[in-house]
């Protein structure tokens, strides 16, 4: 046998081993368990590593930023920036006419409308957006504070059911609509995590669901405390796929409460012009099943 080609240490058992298919696979699943048995001590001892969380695969990163810092830079719009289209180096240079590297920065506003495409894609929900700068403020300055949420939905419980079931669903006046409310967030870390899920607690209490919404959650120990909260007060997750929204994903159901808070639905109605044509929507939907 000629060894020559079998490097010095590495046998000829070794070398058949890894020639076979199956062998780069197992190591790959192998580096992947060591990484994942390993990386709660590893950020212990370095805080600059950070992963994401409730997406997989899970990304690793290195920040030399605060928590805090992180938040207020992505909600700022300073973090580095979107780009589409990217071509190669070496590509031909786009024609005149032709549309080039578009560059984009992302913002809470960018969210909504995929959270909306996923609610009404993936669940029936019809989803609207609440807009808390067209509130009368008649409360003063700190009055509606975590008071409107920024996407609210309605979902039809009848919807699929035979006709004449449906009409013995309305003339029973048994429930025929769930109201969803949504908080949304671009990041989600240790450092905002409670504040966040206390702000969907407040502007949530009137609906059947109540979701805390972000395109990223950063960090085990985060989604741990969110579980936490959630045993307590029972606001779900959803974490947004901002690529391609329908693959958005539930994390945590929220947790149903079988009436709807009216007199709060009220003073929503009152303060916001948007909330009130929500809630046209919905009597309108009472009156004719049509949403």
């Amino acid at each position: 046998m000629d060894r020559r080609n079998i490097p010095r240490g590495c046998s000829s058992e070794d070398k058949a081993q890894r020639s076979n298919p199956d062998f780069h696979d197992q190591l790959l699943y192998q580096l992947v368990a060591e990484i994942g048995a390993n990386r709660p001590v590893w950020q212990k001892q370095l805080p600059q590593l950070r992963s994401t969380e409730g997406v997989r695969p899970r990304l690793f990163y290195w920040s030399d930023k605060t928590e805090e810092q992180e938040v207020a830079d992505v909600e700022s719009g300073k973090e580095p920036v979107l780009e589409f289209a990217t071509a190669p180096e070496d590509a031909v240079p786009a024609a005149a006419g032709e549309t080039e590297k578009k560059v984009l920065r992302r913002s809470e506003h960018d969210l909504y409308p995929l959270l909306i495409e996923f609610l009404e894609a993936e669940h029936g929900v019809q989803g609207h957006r609440i807009d808390e700068k067209k509130s009368s403020n008649a409360y003063g300055s700190g009055g509606n504070k975590w008071l409107f949420p920024d996407v609210v939905g309605m979902e039809n419980l009848s919807d699929g059911l035979h006709p004449e079931v449906v009409t013995a669903i309305r003339e029973s006046r048994d429930r025929q609509v769930r109201l969803w409310s949504f908080e949304v967030k671009l990041l989600i870390n240790r450092s905002n995590a409670r504040e966040t899920y206390f702000q969907a607690v407040s502007n949530s209490s009137w609906a059947n669901y109540g979701y805390l919404v972000a395109a990223n959650f950063e960090g085990s120990e985060t989604l741990k405390e969110l579980r936490i909260l959630y045993a307590m007060h029972g606001i779900g997750l959803i974490r947004l796929d901002e690529e391609n929204p329908i693959e958005s994903e539930i994390l945590v159901p929220a947790r149903e409460k079988p009436d709807i808070e009216w007199p709060m639905c009220s003073r929503l109605a009152t303060e916001n012009k948007d909330f009130k044509q929500f809630m046209t929507k919905v009597r309108h939907f009472f009156q004719t099943g049509d949403m």
